[in-house]
């Protein structure tokens, strides 16, 4: 089937969509009734797998290259574009309010509470995992399920103009940026191209009369807050009376003394680090302008568990573990590393990965965190991939080039009775050595 008219083609793809399953954009894992999008990579060509994708159960393919067409495949000029414009579509006849998340540092973690929190009230649609991206955006909203009262949608960036296009397709009417660091510079060019990336969200916002959930307490974003946007709720005053939240004294995980309405809770995370709070703060605020009790919210925090090793606590028969090897860069690293400077135990071990995409700055950032790394009395200190060798010259830390060879050397010299952090980026695999720890 082919179709010349942009608008009609996406409302008859709207029309195929209503009556599918859902999307699939890998064949090999289509199920019964989807519709298949045949999007390119660096290394494939989805078009290549719209006979795999059908031959396992799509209802349609979806391809944009006229040479792989048959039965059930819709052609259409860019899949990608037009994913993207059906997405908008179902955004727009879903007719929901939409929250929109990003940040250098904590989006995910933010994102997971406040979806606990928020479902404490009404039912939640959330971004699942990264899907956060130019990909993962659009099928976040085309995956939310009749009878959705809210969408949370995560917005991922390494370039500027992204979070732009992701607005444009989700069409958020509240926005939140938990921080501005120095995450992705390499596709920045610079710390302020990371700001006025991550702030096409205030940008955004403004041009709809949305509304933005800030951290008052970081001055470059109240400066842009006040320079961009006419509605901002500010974290210590989420709804006309103010809030207090405070880090408590604990072990390992972070607990949180929070002072609302005359009155004083004490919620315990199952995060680890002080560097969490922000994101608590964040989560707590929206959930007060959104209406949720703090009895709920409190509920709905320490019921959360995090996972996916992002700021995981795990005990093992041989160690305790931070597993903390999803992502990293400069300010998450310094802040893993305070938090777990002060970690009352006697055998520390330190491994960290790779902080990738710092460009230039690579050099400089990694021996700065071999140095803060340094500061924690008494802790073995592992370092691994090329960018940390090529600067701890004579740090006295063990070097491994990858994480395969950090697996070998922990079969022959296992550790015990230790509390390891483990911080890196995700394309570094740290996750690699969990089952020898």
């Amino acid at each position: 089937m082919r179709h010349f008219f942009p608008i009609m083609k996406t409302e008859i793809l709207y029309s195929i969509f209503k009556e599918s399953t859902g999307i699939a954009t890998d064949s090999r894992k289509v199920e019964k009734g989807q519709m298949f999008f045949a999007l390119w990579g660096e290394k494939f060509n989805g078009n290549e797998y719209a006979a795999e994708a059908l031959a396992n159960g799509a209802s349609v393919a979806v391809i944009d290259d006229a040479a792989y067409e048959t039965v059930n495949t819709v052609l259409v000029d860019d899949c990608l574009l037009e994913l993207h414009s059906l997405a908008t579509l179902h955004r727009k006849e879903m007719n929901v309010p939409v929250l929109a998340i990003t940040g250098s540092n904590g989006k995910t973690t933010t994102k997971e509470l406040l979806a606990a929190i928020l479902s404490k009230k009404i039912k939640v649609h959330y971004t699942k995992g990264n899907l956060n991206n130019h990909i993962g955006v659009p099928l976040t909203i085309l995956s939310a399920p009749a009878g959705t009262e809210m969408m949370i949608v995560e917005m991922g960036a390494n370039h500027i103009g992204e979070i732009r296009t992701l607005c444009v397709i989700a069409r958020p009417d509240f926005g939140i940026i938990t921080n501005v660091g120095m995450a992705h510079i390499e596709g920045f060019g610079s710390f302020e191209g990371v700001l006025r990336a991550k702030t096409e969200l205030y940008e955004y916002l403004r041009k709809v009369n949305g509304v933005a959930i800030y951290n008052d307490k970081n001055p470059l974003l109240t400066e842009r807050i006040f320079r961009i946007l006419n509605r901002a709720v500010p974290y210590s005053d989420p709804s006309g009376t103010e809030l207090i939240i405070e880090a408590a004294l604990s072990a390992i995980t972070l607990n949180v003394i929070v002072k609302y309405l005359h009155q004083t809770y004490t919620i315990n995370t199952n995060l680890f680090g002080r560097y969490n709070l922000e994101n608590v703060k964040a989560a707590i605020a929206a959930g007060l302008f959104f209406g949720v009790e703090m009895t709920d919210i409190k509920d709905a925090i320490e019921g959360y568990h995090p996972s996916n090793n992002r700021s995981e606590i795990k005990i093992t028969a041989s160690n305790t573990l931070i597993c903390d090897s999803y992502n990293a860069n400069p300010a998450s690293m310094v802040s893993a590393l305070e938090s777990f400077s002060v970690l009352l135990a006697e055998d520390k071990v330190v491994i960290l990965g790779d902080m990738l995409e710092l460009g230039e700055k690579s050099s400089q950032e990694h021996a700065a965190i071999i140095e803060k790394a340094k500061l924690i009395e008494g802790a073995k200190i592992f370092l691994v991939g090329p960018n940390f060798a090529g600067v701890a010259h004579d740090s006295g830390c063990r070097l491994f080039p990858d994480a395969e060879t950090l697996v070998d050397f922990l079969r022959n010299e296992p550790l015990t009775g230790a509390f390891v952090l483990i911080k890196g980026s995700r394309g570094m695999g740290l996750e690699k050595i969990y089952p020898l720890l």
